[in-house]
């Protein structure tokens, strides 16, 4: 069920001249929507509950000192909240994994990706070669990493998943999955719960606005390293977040950086541009939709007064 929000489009529909339209704080579903199948076995295969975790990595948030502090820094370096740093961990590790009770764990599995061997490559070609292939040519001329992996993600959809190319058979899956995840498809990693593709999306703004080196997708230990670490991970994190407001302001015409729901959405489900687009098409053809929350955002609105007593 969808909450009344006739007002707030009302002024969307009215002051399209005067920028983003603030998309308002609260959740737009009155109950939360469905949790995927696959989250809910995992959960249940570790004889867990989902607020065992959430209870878990809010006790993680709030007692850990140096871990607010981290998350405070990476968030004013982006120009963003620390709240939405906070939200993205509490979806995460409520609907994906357990947090771990050290940080020490994370860096000491981040060092060990250094020297793993680990590649990213589908039968034997290697990521760069693929991408080099004259298909990607069209990608050239991106302007910053997330609109260049964006057209090359858009370039596999409709070139190469599912078919047989130049006597390869590409699987009918994501380019993430395919190229970028050689233990098993779907793994994300780290304290952000990151995949390599998204890592290397933000990998110039990171570079930009945290000083760390430009990841290569041709040394897949350091970008599994990156995403590791829980100092460098907080900085994806937020370069990530910026990512999805920057897409729905400049895109969609909204200001979501009052909804951490909204924003801890879009960094569940990726692709903001694309997202972004899609709503400003619906809105343009009379739609009158505001961005809203799915199952992991809503849990980041439902319980946004214990965050923010960590966060004010």
């Amino acid at each position: 069920m969808i909450r009344p929000i006739l007002l707030a489009l009302s002024l969307c529909l009215a002051m399209p001249a005067l920028g983003a339209v603030r998309v308002p704080p609260g959740n737009r579903h009155a109950e939360q929507p469905a949790i995927p199948g696959g989250s809910s076995s995992r959960t249940k295969a570790t004889r867990s509950s989902f607020e065992a975790k959430y209870r878990k990595i809010h006790d993680l948030l709030a007692e850990n000192r140096d871990l607010q502090d981290k998350i405070r820094r990476a968030a004013r370096a982006y120009g963003i909240q620390p709240i939405h740093i906070a939200g993205a961990l509490v979806g995460e590790h409520t609907y994906n994994v357990d947090a771990l009770d050290r940080l020490q764990t994370y860096y000491v599995k981040a060092a060990s990706y250094l020297t793993s061997g680990v590649a990213f490559a589908y039968r034997g070609e290697t990521v760069a070669d693929f991408v080099a292939r004259p298909q990607f040519a069209t990608c050239a001329g991106a302007k910053n990493d997330t609109a260049l992996w964006s057209c090359r993600e858009r370039v596999f959809e409709t070139r190469f998943r599912g078919r047989t190319v130049d006597g390869t058979a590409f699987p009918d899956n994501r380019f993430g999955a395919v190229f970028f995840q050689p233990f098993y498809a779907g793994q994300t990693f780290g304290l952000g719960q990151l995949n390599p593709l998204t890592a290397l999306s933000v990998s110039d703004i990171v570079h930009r606005r945290s000083g760390y080196p430009e990841l290569d997708m041709r040394d897949a230990g350091e970008v599994y390293e990156a995403i590791m670490d829980p100092d460098k991970t907080l900085a994806y994190m937020a370069a990530v977040i910026r990512t999805s407001i920057d897409a729905y302001t400049q895109v969609a015409g909204f200001d979501i950086s009052d909804n951490p729901g909204v924003v801890a959405t879009l960094y569940n489900v990726g692709d903001p541009y694309g997202r972004a687009a899609r709503l400003a098409a619906e809105n343009r053809s009379g739609s009158r939709r505001l961005p809203e929350e799915n199952y992991y955002g809503w849990l980041v609105n439902e319980k946004l007064a214990e965050l923010k007593a960590i966060f004010p």
